[in-house]
C-alpha cells in the first residue's frame, strides 16, 4: 500500500424491500464510477457521486480532507459523506471510498487499484479533485505556487485520465511512435462506452483576479480536451470537460467567503435566475454525460452556468 494512501471502505445499501425500476430508470445499472474531490455534502463531487449512484452506478468516492480542513469552510464529516452515497444507491449497486493526496503519483494509483477492486472494472471517470485557496496575482506568483495547482488539479488528472485508459488499450505496435493512431478493432458501441469527465472554470470567459494559479491549471485541462479526447476516441473512451459556473459550495457564504459581500450580492442579483448554482446543477449535466443518452457528445467543453456568461 502506498505511503500516505488509506484503505477503502466498501458500502453496500440497507437491506430491505427492492423496488422494481426498469433500465431507463437505472441507465448506468452495471457500471461502475471513480469520482475524485468527494469530501464534503455541499461538494459538486458529492452531488455528481449521489446522482451516479441514483441512476444506477456502483460508485467509488475519493477524498482528500487535509484539504478541506485548511479552507475557511472546514472538513465535513466522512461518514455523513458516505452515508449520503450509500443512500443515493440502486439495487445491487455498492459503494466504497479511500482518501488519497493526488499530489503523489504513488498514491494516485492505489486509488485506482482500490477502485477497480469495488467490482473488477471502472467504467466511468469523473475528476472533480481541485486544489483551491492559497493563490494570488501575476505578482505573486512562485515556482512553488504554480506546481502545486498544476500537480493537484491538472498532472493527477492528466495521470489518472491515462490510468483509466490503459484498461481498454490493446499491446501497442512494435513500431508505434508517440501520437500515431491506434488501430481499432472496429466500431464501438456509443451507448456503452466508458467515459470520462474532467472539470474546468470560467477562465476563457473573463478575467479571475488573484487566482492565477489556479486558472492556469484549469484552463490547461479546457485546452488539452480536444487533443486527449481524439486519442482517447480510438480506444472507444469518451472525454468531455465541464465548467460548472459560480457554484456555491460553501465559498460564497457570508461566513466562510473571503470576498466583498456586497459585490457577491450584486453579482447574485444580477444573474438571470436570482441565485448562485448549486452542486445539484452540474451534476445534473455530467450524469447524462456518461449515460447513453450523452454518447453523441465528445471532446466538448461544456458550461452550465445559469447565465452568469450572458450577464
Amino acid at each position: 500500500m502506498p505511503p500516505g494512501f488509506q484503505r477503502s471502505r466498501v458500502l453496500r445499501p440497507a437491506i430491505g424491500i427492492v423496488p422494481t425500476v426498469s433500465h431507463d430508470d437505472l441507465p448506468l445499472a452495471g457500471r461502475t464510477a471513480l469520482v475524485t474531490g468527494v469530501s464534503r455534502r455541499r461538494g459538486i463531487g458529492y452531488a455528481v457521486a449521489c446522482e451516479l449512484a441514483s441512476r444506477g452506478a456502483s460508485v467509488f468516492t475519493h477524498h482528500y480532507a487535509p484539504h478541506d480542513a485548511d479552507r475557511p469552510w472546514g472538513a465535513d464529516d466522512l461518514d455523513a459523506v458516505r452515508a449520503g452515497v450509500r443512500a443515493s444507491l440502486g439495487p445491487g449497486a455498492v459503494a466504497g471510498d479511500a482518501s488519497a493526496d493526488l499530489r503523489d503519483p504513488a498514491q494516485l494509483d492505489g486509488l485506482f487499484d482500490a477502485a477497480r477492486a469495488l467490482t473488477g472494472s471502472v467504467d466511468v471517470l469523473v475528476c472533480n479533485h481541485a486544489r483551491s485557496g492559497g493563490d494570488g496575482s501575476i505578482l505573486d506568483m512562485s515556482a512553488a505556487a504554480l506546481d502545486a495547482f498544476w500537480e493537484t488539479n491538472t498532472r493527477s488528472t492528466l495521470l489518472l485520465t491515462r490510468r483509466f485508459a490503459e484498461q481498454f488499450r490493446q499491446e501497442p505496435e512494435a513500431a508505434a511512435r508517440p501520437g500515431d493512431r491506434l488501430r481499432r478493432t472496429g466500431p464501438h458501441d456509443a451507448a456503452t462506452a466508458p467515459k470520462v469527465v474532467w472539470m474546468t472554470s470560467g477562465q476563457e470567459g473573463g478575467p479571475m483576479r488573484g487566482e492565477v494559479a489556479y486558472a492556469t491549471s484549469k484552463a490547461a485541462l479546457a485546452g488539452v480536451t480536444a487533443t486527449v479526447a481524439a486519442e482517447l476516441l480510438e480506444l472507444g473512451v469518451v472525454l468531455n470537460t465541464v465548467n460548472p459556473g459560480p457554484v456555491n459550495t460553501g465559498y460564497l457564504d457570508p461566513e466562510t467567503t473571503d470576498r466583498s459581500l456586497a459585490e457577491l450580492d450584486e453579482i447574485r442579483d444580477a444573474l438571470p435566475f436570482g441565485r448562485w448554482g448549486e452542486p445539484a446543477d452540474p451534476a445534473r449535466l455530467i450524469g447524462w454525460l456518461v449515460g447513453p443518452e450523452g454518447s453523441w457528445t465528445v471532446g466538448r467543453v461544456l458550461t452550465t452556468d445559469g447565465g452568469f456568461s450572458l450577464r
